[in-house]
């Protein structure tokens, strides 16, 4: 097929890009950079399967003439701000990032018949919930701007399916951890051990828990949803096989990076990292493994595995 992949350049899209790829697919890219880095798509200069458009999706008018350039067979949908801290800071950056720029999206799409859009949502959109995650739980009480402008996306993608006969998959994802990471818990703790390791210091009270997926098995999982669900809207969590403590992920880093012993952790209070953080979530995964999908690596076994690629990266 022929396919889009906005937020292409980014930790998730670029790893995603590899796949289709991999899968014969032709791949075009859309990303401003924003958050997205060329060197997570350098290695593809001189893949004739493979285009790179350097723009940003709420422009609508080049996002047109892209859609006029090339006949495009599906949309995955990755563009967005998914630094949820950040989103506090400027209650706008959601409102576009994550809901109008799903809506240039469609838009084009329904102007150029294509019908079918991979869209990335998010655990954020359920809100804080003791109950263990299903997709059909409800009433759904987002309390950041990320899970309250990734909701308003998720209904326009209906609206969409129910009025201009799309094809809708929305994939739900967890914490997800790997190489190319532009933030998150293990980014952000590994920059702090760079500048000291005699000292760690962690948000919150470290009993935050929740799942962690690798990256590599995430975008298995979104294709697969993609090639094996069949209705006209489908909507799928994907996570891992188990959660996993802030504190017990401190311990684990550090023990990967033999600094168990010396660096001192240091934890800032509180039951969550920031404001808009939920605390705790756990999935239920019970659709999409009757679908035929499951993940390989438990929680931990994920933070450890990303903790070598990282400790390369950051030199430690």
């Amino acid at each position: 097929m022929n396919i889009l992949v906005t937020g292409g350049a980014g930790f998730i899209g670029s790893h995603l890009i590899d796949l289709l790829l991999e899968k014969g697919h032709r791949v075009s890219c859309v990303d401003n950079l924003y958050l997205g880095r060329m060197e997570n798509i350098n290695h593809l200069s001189g893949n004739n399967n493979f285009a790179f458009h350097k723009f940003d999706v709420l422009d609508f008018k080049r996002l047109d003439k892209l859609f006029s350039e090339t006949k495009f067979d599906v949309v995955f949908h990755l563009v967005a701000n998914s630094d949820i801290k950040q989103s506090s800071k400027d209650t706008k950056l959601d409102l576009n990032l994550n809901f109008m720029t799903t809506y240039n999206v469609l838009e084009v799409m329904r102007l150029h018949n294509v019908k079918q859009i991979v869209f990335a949502s998010t655990s954020a959109i359920f809100g804080e919930t003791d109950q263990t995650i299903t997709e059909d739980m409800g009433p759904l009480i987002p309390i950041s701007f990320y899970g309250a402008s990734k909701l308003a996306a998720e209904a326009y993608i209906s609206v969409f399916v129910h009025n201009f006969g799309f094809k809708a998959w929305l994939i739900r994802f967890p914490n997800v951890i790997g190489p190319r990471a532009t933030h998150g818990i293990l980014f952000d703790l590994m920059h702090k051990l760079k500048k000291d390791q005699s000292a760690l210091e962690v948000l919150g009270d470290g009993t935050q828990e929740k799942p962690y997926l690798y990256v590599t098995e995430l975008v298995a999982g979104i294709v697969f949803v993609w090639e094996n669900a069949d209705e006209d809207y489908n909507y799928y969590n994907l996570g891992s096989i188990s959660t996993i403590t802030v504190a017990r992920i401190v311990e684990a880093m550090l023990e990967e990076l033999e600094l168990s012993k010396t660096t001192k952790i240091n934890y800032t209070g509180g039951d969550r990292g920031w404001v808009g953080d939920v605390p705790r979530f756990e999935y239920s995964l019970g659709k999409v493994n009757a679908l035929g999908w499951n993940a390989e690596l438990n929680s931990e076994e994920a933070i450890r595995l990303t903790v070598r690629h990282l400790q390369k990266e950051f030199g430690l």
